[in-house]
């Protein structure tokens, strides 16, 4: 008996591997304003204020998802109000075909970019003032429609 679940386990290990580890961001500009914009701040305050995460570190998978660092820019538009940015850092495993790519939906513009070095996620994947621009040009046509 001891054998037959001996000789399963061996069959499923070839089955599976072992994910290999990308340390990425993982914070919300919703609860933690450092998460909007990193890079302003000193390794120091980072490293004590702004959580990091090996992602897949020791985690078995039967699939083939190779993990790697997401940075999600939401711009929420309210009526009558001014817009909601938010910035959300973490891990990915499944790959867009673009490094960055953008969802304009009716009430949120989302700007999505991944990456696959350690803390990559940290950097500007949107320039701030390009983004506003944009953002502002949505809504003036927005507006005219």
């Amino acid at each position: 008996m001891l054998s037959k679940y001996g000789a399963i386990l061996f069959l499923l290990s070839f089955h599976m591997k072992l994910v290999t580890s990308i340390r990425c961001y993982e914070c919300s500009s919703a609860n933690n304003t450092m998460c909007l914009e990193p890079a302003l701040y000193d390794a120091e305050t980072l490293d004590k204020y702004l959580p990091t995460t090996h992602c897949g570190s020791g985690v078995v998978s039967s699939g083939h998802h190779a993990f790697f660092c997401r940075k999600i820019m939401q711009t929420i538009f309210h009526k009558g109000y001014e817009p909601d940015v938010r910035v959300t850092r973490t891990c990915g495993w499944i790959r867009h075909h673009r490094d960055c790519y953008m969802a304009d939906n009716e009430d949120h513009l989302e700007t999505v970019c991944q990456c696959f070095t350690d803390d990559c996620n940290r950097a500007h994947g949107v320039h701030p003032v390009r983004m506003m621009g944009s953002i502002a040009l949505l809504l003036l046509l927005r507006s005219l429609s």
